[in-house]
């Protein structure tokens, strides 16, 4: 038996919600943007390989690769539950670079425990799997937070709770709009943006993220997509990140030229995002980005909807 499983990629915060948005991405073009595990029967020992195009990224001790502790955490979780291990071979690919501010490590633990859960007919429920995945996240990034996990699992716009036993919850968003994704080909590690940012925080910082944060909310149900777009602004990490990213400040006045609604930081960056309602428009700023924001051939450039699928079981051959 053999099952492979697909884990998209994201934009955690989505600018006006730090930490607790973020939408899971699927590029137009029918690109499978995002990571795919492939899980196994063996005759032997456990296997772990690597292959793809960010594959030479990665540690060449599989014991040191997050799917590997994906593979050890999920063996103890169906363990307590009295399920039988069988004897099993993995391989991922690593299709998304990692420190791009697209939820490359997610992608990867995503991926690893719905092709486990698969593989072993789901002995774990949807809640359980989110709650490891979280706890793996949280093993890269150094802090629980869900906002990239969430929304490659479950697909949509996830909208973090994290109270009285919920996760996340999926909220409504617009069918119209276009996210021109652009990763120049330079890494941001998730540690170094943390860093950067401000211990404490003034009172109407602080008063304008939630003020904002919840107007997007409502904006969402209510389908008032203007109001919703006029949300779409970071007072949180953006002002601070940005100095890491050459170019930011010019590719939001050409996004603006351009007629974007709004224009950000995917997750820790340096991957930017615009959102904009005219396919022409984004095929125009994906053409710019190309010749004036991406820096070497590791850069890209997608337009891209929202996935509302999420991970998915896609097939048992990589």
């Amino acid at each position: 038996m053999s099952v492979v499983a697909f884990a998209p990629a994201s934009t955690a915060n989505v600018s006006v919600g730090f930490d607790v948005l973020g939408a899971a991405m699927a590029p137009v073009d029918g690109t499978m943007l995002g990571d795919r595990v492939w899980v196994g029967d063996t005759d032997g020992e456990f296997s772990l390989t690597t292959v793809g195009a960010y594959a030479h990224k990665l540690p060449e001790d599989f014991s040191q690769n997050i799917v590997y502790d994906c593979y050890l955490a999920f063996e103890k979780a169906i363990f307590d539950k009295g399920v039988t291990s069988k004897p099993l071979q993995m391989t991922l690919e690593k299709s998304m670079p990692v420190g791009s501010g697209l939820g490359s490590s997610a992608t990867s633990i995503v991926a690893a425990f719905v092709a486990l859960n698969a593989f072993y007919n789901e002995p774990l429920s949807q809640h359980e799997l989110m709650l490891l995945m979280g706890e793996l996240e949280g093993q890269i990034s150094g802090s629980l937070h869900y906002d990239n996990v969430a929304p490659c699992h479950f697909g949509g716009l996830q909208l973090v709770i994290d109270e009285a036993g919920i996760v996340s919850q999926t909220l409504p968003s617009f069918d119209d709009w276009y996210f021109v994704l652009c990763y120049p080909g330079i890494n941001v590690s998730t540690s170094a943006a943390r860093s950067i940012l401000p211990a404490q925080y003034r009172r109407q910082d602080c008063l304008t993220y939630g003020r904002r944060l919840g107007g997007f909310v409502h904006a969402c149900h209510t389908h008032q997509e203007p109001l919703a777009a006029a949300m779409l602004k970071d007072v949180i990490a953006e002002p601070y990140r940005a100095q890491l990213i050459p170019g930011f400040d010019a590719v939001r006045d050409q996004a603006a030229a351009l007629g974007a609604l709004a224009t950000g930081i995917s997750g820790s960056g340096p991957t930017v995002f615009s959102v904009l309602k005219d396919v022409e428009q984004a095929e125009k700023l994906k053409s710019w980005l190309g010749e004036h924001f991406i820096q070497n051939e590791d850069g890209f450039c997608h337009i891209c909807k929202i996935d509302t699928q999420g991970a998915r079981v896609t097939g048992t051959q990589l």
